[in-house]
C-alpha cells in the first residue's frame, strides 16, 4: 500500500495488472478483468454480451437485490425462479419451465459458498442458445466438480462471472472492488472497454462505457490475501461443521 502511496499509481497501477495475472492463474481462467465493485461487474457483464432492452434474464428469488438490480437498470426483464431447499442455488427445473422466445440467459447464484448445479444450467444454456453469467460474489475459491469427473472453480464456468471484493467477502479489500471473469477473447476484449468509459485508446470512445476501475491500494491489499484464500475457505469451513453439530437434533432446524 504504501509502495502505491509513493508511486502515486492510484489508477490501473502495477498492482491491478500484477492482482488481475494472479487471479486469473488461481481461478485457471483466460481473463481477469478487475473494476470498481461486484454490482458493477455483474451489470459490466450483461453489457458486454449485449442484452438489450425488453431481453429476459432468469435469476433465483433468494439472493442479494444487486442481481435483480443490474438486470432493471439495464431494461432488462428479471424472472425469478425458486431456490433448492437444501442448498439455497437457483432449481434448473424451474429454469426450464420458465423459460421463453425473450429469454437470453442464465444468472446462477452461488450462495453461501456453495456452487449451483452447473451441470444442469449448462446444458440448459445449450439446448437453448442462452448466456450463463455467474453471480460468485459468495463462492469465490469453490470448486464444482463435474459428473464427468473434472472439476473448476466457480466463476470460470459459463459465458461471464462476477465477483465482489466487499471487506466481508472471502476475498475482500479495504474499501469496495470487483471483477469480471470470462474464457472469451472477444468478450474480455470489449469489457476492458467497457470499464473504462468505453475506451481502448486514449480519449476515443468506441462503445458506451462506465466509469469502474479497481484502484491500486485496493489491489494490493488482495493480492497480500490471494495466497490464504484457501485457508480462508478451510477456516469457514470448520466454523460450519461446528455450528452443523451444535445444531444436529434441534428440532425445526435442518
Amino acid at each position: 500500500m504504501l509502495e502505491v502511496l509513493d508511486t502515486t499509481a492510484f489508477i490501473n497501477g502495477p498492482e491491478v495488472q500484477t492482482f488481475q495475472k494472479e487471479l486469473e492463474e488461481y481461478l485457471d481462467v483466460k481473463h481477469v478483468i478487475p473494476c470498481a465493485n461486484g454490482t458493477d461487474a455483474l451489470q459490466i457483464a450483461m453489457m458486454g454480451l449485449g442484452l438489450k432492452p425488453g431481453d429476459e434474464v432468469i435469476t433465483a428469488d433468494f439472493t442479494f437485490a444487486a442481481t435483480v438490480e443490474v438486470i432493471a437498470l439495464l431494461q432488462l426483464t428479471p424472472v425469478l425462479v425458486d431456490v433448492e431447499p437444501d442448498t439455497f442455488n437457483i432449481d434448473p427445473e424451474a429454469i426450464k419451465k420458465a423459460i421463453t422466445p425473450k429469454t437470453k440467459a442464465i444468472v446462477p447464484v452461488h450462495l453461501f459458498g456453495q456452487t449451483a448445479n452447473m451441470d444442469a444450467i449448462m446444458e440448459i444454456a445449450e439446448e437453448h442458445k442462452l448466456f450463463v453469467i455467474e453471480d460468485n460474489a459468495q463462492a469465490i475459491g469453490a470448486n464444482y466438480h463435474f459428473k464427468d469427473g473434472s472439476s473448476k472453480k466457480a466463476g470460470a464456468i459459463g459465458h461471464a462471472a462476477s465477483t465482489s471484493f466487499f471487506p466481508s467477502k472471502n476475498l475482500g479489500c479495504y474499501g469496495d472492488g470487483g471483477a469480471i471473469f470470462t474464457n472469451d477473447d472477444e468478450l474480455a476484449h470489449t469489457i476492458r472497454g467497457i470499464v473504462n468509459h468505453g475506451m481502448y485508446e486514449r480519449y476515443h470512445h468506441d462503445v458506451v462505457g462506465v466509469n469502474s476501475r479497481l484502484d491500486s491500494i485496493q489491489a494490493a491489499v488482495l493480492r497480500a490475501k490471494l495466497p490464504n484464500l484457501n485457508k480462508y475457505n478451510k477456516a469457514r469451513q470448520e466454523a460450519a461443521k461446528k455450528y452443523t453439530e451444535a445444531f444436529r437434533g434441534v428440532a425445526g432446524v435442518t
